[in-house]
């Protein structure tokens, strides 16, 4: 396997010292999408002569398509391998990928735990990122499984529960008064200075490629079958552009003959990547959305997911924080699912399209749930009100009731 970059097409070996193409990200700048993401490459032709091949690869946890030697490499914690629950509603089959079952609760998780993995077949014992709380709590509980170090760089208004979360693990919390792209460019120039092997999304090449068992998952649950359409949350752009990367093995090894049709979702309040698609000249403004873990200036990985939107005919959709908190609400009441707000993003984004757009019939829709509602309480507080308390009597019970009602 190579790195190979997306935008001039140079390749490099894959090593711990590979981070972006040194050609393009030269004058790279924090105020625009980096140039010089990298992708890895793989040896299909090779591949395709292996009979049974899928189930060769799911025998194998899929190490001939990850930068990583061994099983034994990875963190004895169960990442992956999420449920999937499957609705049945009308003309159509909803499946709700839950990922919020990963050991930190969150979809951050499988990118971790790659991470993790290759550092540790490379002897690294330190790794540093920057994080608006889920992939800081993700590498910390990873790393704490691992006996690594994590150094996590978080702006300091992040959820108080993910930063709890962090501490809980052992990793050195360094709060950073500024915005998630302040704590990005600040671990990348720590990294340098202290030696650190980086996680960053959009940085680190193998982010994208822990983040890609997901679409193994979703297709060994609907019985070695592509879904039609896949709703995914986006931030940065590389839960999006992992999952595209993952079809696109499959589709590369002649294990499905078309990707899915997949559907970017982004609170209006942080559009960056989908308020640009279509356009050659994208501006970016600053993000403001319930939603953090999707609140993004810049996205890192725009290059990436717009290649892939625009190849494979990808749909864009932009909710409001009300359809947000609506679908989260939803979620819970109707499915029995807590997910956080920007998980709850891809749900709202479902419903928009369906009132848009519709479905045709018999379609198999995913919908990608990314992180657990736990790690965002104060994001809830409007739709949670907690109702008053009664005294210990039963009359106190019927009048409390009585009081539901009206």
């Amino acid at each position: 396997m190579i790195f190979k970059c997306i935008n001039c097409g140079a390749e490099y070996p894959v090593s711990p010292e590979t981070y972006l193409c040194p050609i393009c990200s030269k004058n790279n700048d924090a105020k625009h999408p980096p140039l010089g993401v990298l992708q890895t490459v793989y040896d299909y032709n090779k591949l395709k002569t292996t009979p049974d091949l899928f189930s060769y690869l799911e025998a194998e946890a899929f190490l001939p398509l990850l930068p990583v030697n061994h099983k034994q490499s990875f963190s004895s914690l169960r990442v992956g391998k999420t449920p999937m629950y499957e609705f049945k509603l009308g003309n159509k089959t909803l499946f709700l990928k839950d990922d919020s079952q990963n050991p930190t609760y969150s979809y951050k998780d499988r990118a971790s735990n790659l991470v993790s993995a290759f550092a540790k077949e490379n002897k690294i014992t330190t790794i540093a990122t920057a994080s608006t709380g889920n992939a800081g709590s993700s590498l910390a509980g990873i790393c704490a499984s691992q006996g690594q170090q994590a150094i996590i760089f978080v702006p300091a208004s992040a959820p108080k529960a993910k930063l709890t979360q962090i501490m809980m693990y052992g990793a050195t919390l360094v709060p950073v008064e500024g915005t998630y792209d302040d704590c990005f460019e600040l671990s990348i120039a720590a990294s340098k200075q202290f030696g650190w092997y980086n996680r960053n999304t959009a940085y680190n090449p193998l982010t994208i490629e822990g983040k890609k068992t997901a679409s193994y998952e979703i297709f060994t649950d609907m019985h070695k079958q592509a879904p039609d359409f896949i709703f995914v949350p986006v931030g940065d752009g590389v839960i999006i552009s992992g999952i595209y990367r993952g079809f696109e093995d499959l589709l590369k090894l002649g294990i499905i003959n078309k990707i899915p049709t997949i559907v970017a979702v982004q609170s209006a309040g942080s559009s960056n990547l989908v308020g640009n698609l279509g356009s050659n000249q994208p501006q970016f403004s600053a993000s403001n959305t319930i939603a953090d873990s999707i609140a993004v200036d810049v996205p890192r990985n725009y290059y990436m997911a717009k290649k892939f939107l625009e190849k494979y005919e990808g749909k864009g959709v932009i909710v409001e924080d009300s359809e947000i908190l609506e679908a989260a609400s939803d979620l819970s009441q109707n499915y029995g699912l807590f997910t956080e707000p920007a998980s709850a993003a891809a749900y709202a984004g479902y419903q928009k399209y369906a009132g848009k757009f519709g479905f045709p019939k018999n379609s198999k829709i995913v919908i990608q749930l990314t992180g657990s509602g736990l790690k965002d309480l104060d994001a809830v507080k409007s739709i949670s009100k907690f109702p008053r308390a009664i005294k210990p009597k039963l009359n106190e019970v019927e009048k409390f009731l009585e009081e539901r009602k009206k």
